[in-house]
């Protein structure tokens, strides 16, 4: 059974900076890829971004050059760092791991407004 843990969410201004944290427990963190997936009221959950096991990352269009998706395998942890935050990055922040099996955390409120 694998569980996660998301927090870092919160409210910011347009161009603001937040990092969201991902901690996974109960199985071995390191060899499976992880992502970070967003929904927004009344849209469908999309992905942001996602890492291998290797550490090869991979962006939604929308968020290139903006956010940087990272993780330590040391700590069971993977991060997102959201730079230049606009008010349609306005979601649930949801962490992900697949280890042949979906698993989600909690979900994470990100809001950008002025």
């Amino acid at each position: 059974q694998v569980q996660l843990v998301e927090s870092g969410g919160g409210l910011v201004q347009p161009g603001g900076s937040l990092r969201l944290s991902c901690a996974a427990s109960g199985r071995a963190f390191r060899i499976y890829p992880m992502g970070w997936y967003r929904q927004a009221p009344g849209k469908q959950r999309e992905l942001v971004a996602d890492i291998s096991s290797s550490g090869r990352t991979n962006y939604a269009d929308s968020v290139k050059g903006r956010f940087t998706i990272s993780r330590d395998n040391g700590k069971n942890t993977v991060y997102l760092q959201m730079n230049s935050l606009k008010p349609e990055d306005t979601a649930v922040y949801y962490c992900n791991i697949n280890t042949g099996r979906q698993y989600w955390g909690q979900g994470t409120q990100v809001t950008v407004s002025s």
